[in-house]
C-alpha cells in the first residue's frame, strides 16, 4: 500500500526498497488474524510522538524510529519475540524492522499500510492523548 500523502524523495524510496528486500511484511488482514487468534506478539508503533499522541492501536507500545535501536533491548530482551512494527504507511516500519534484524531480532514483521490501514481495520484504537494500557 503506497503512501501518497507525502511526496517521498527518491533517495528515501530507494532506502525503503532496499530494506523491504530483507524484511518480512504483513498486511492488515494478516495482522488482524494474528491479533484475533491471540498469537503472542508485540505491536510496536514507530511513528513520531505527535503521531502517537493523535491516535494509535490499543495495546501497542510506542518506540519511535529515532530511538528504537537505543531502547528496544531494554523493552524486549528476548530477540526471538514476534514484533510487528507499524508507522504511517509501512515505510519507516520497514526501515526499523531491517535495523532490528541487524541487531539480532529474528521475528520482526513490518505492517504494510501502517496506521492508515489500521484505522479502518476494526481493531480497537486509542484516540488523542488518552491513557493507554500499553504505556
Amino acid at each position: 500500500m503506497a503512501d501518497t500523502s507525502t511526496p517521498h524523495s527518491p533517495g528515501f524510496l530507494a532506502l525503503v526498497k532496499d530494506a523491504k528486500s530483507r524484511v518480512r511484511e504483513i498486511d492488515v488482514q494478516q495482522y488482524r488474524r494474528m491479533h484475533d487468534e491471540n498469537r503472542t506478539h508485540l505491536l510496536v508503533d514507530v511513528r513520531e510522538d505527535n503521531e502517537w499522541a493523535a491516535g494509535h492501536v490499543k495495546g501497542a507500545v510506542h518506540i519511535g524510529k529515532g530511538v528504537i535501536e537505543r531502547d528496544i533491548e531494554k523493552l524486549v530482551p528476548d530477540k526471538s519475540m514476534t514484533l510487528v512494527l507499524y508507522c504511517g504507511g509501512g515505510y519507516r516500519s520497514a526501515l526499523a524492522a531491517d535495523t532490528l534484524q541487524k541487531m539480532g531480532y529474528t521475528n520482526v514483521l513490518s505492517l504494510d499500510g501502517g496506521w492508515k490501514a489500521l484505522k479502518v481495520s476494526g481493531l480497537p484504537l486509542a484516540e488523542g492523548d488518552a491513557a493507554d494500557d500499553a504505556s
